[in-house]
């Protein structure tokens, strides 16, 4: 129930400044990818302005995702390697044969 209050509250805000956002740049704008000749209709694309803005923001979005899934890869491999050793050892001890026992010197050794 807190958990969604607090989305409720975090939420509503953010959708109440993209729409206020999207409503307020609804005018067409010429985005074009070849800077050399802004004329050239095969290479320009005419959009409200706000589908930029949401597009750019989406973009960004990814690519931080992206860049932090990518920096955190080693302890998720780690994590993997650590599950499957403590995976053997409750293999190996149910079948109660003990894997990589200390061995203790008795008092002769």
């Amino acid at each position: 129930m807190f958990n969604r209050f607090v989305a409720l509250l975090v939420l509503l805000p953010i959708a109440v400044v993209l729409i206020a956002l999207a409503v307020a740049n609804r005018h067409a704008t010429v985005f074009t990818v070849d800077p050399f000749d802004p004329g050239n209709p095969a290479l320009s694309v005419e959009l409200p302005l706000y589908v930029y803005l949401f597009a750019a923001l989406v973009l960004g979005m990814l690519i931080g995702s992206l860049a932090t899934w990518f920096k955190q890869g080693r302890y998720r491999r780690r994590a993997r390697e650590r599950e499957a050793e403590a995976q053997k050892l409750r293999q190996a001890q149910a079948r109660g044969t003990p894997q990589n026992a200390p061995q203790i010197a008795g008092p002769g050794a």
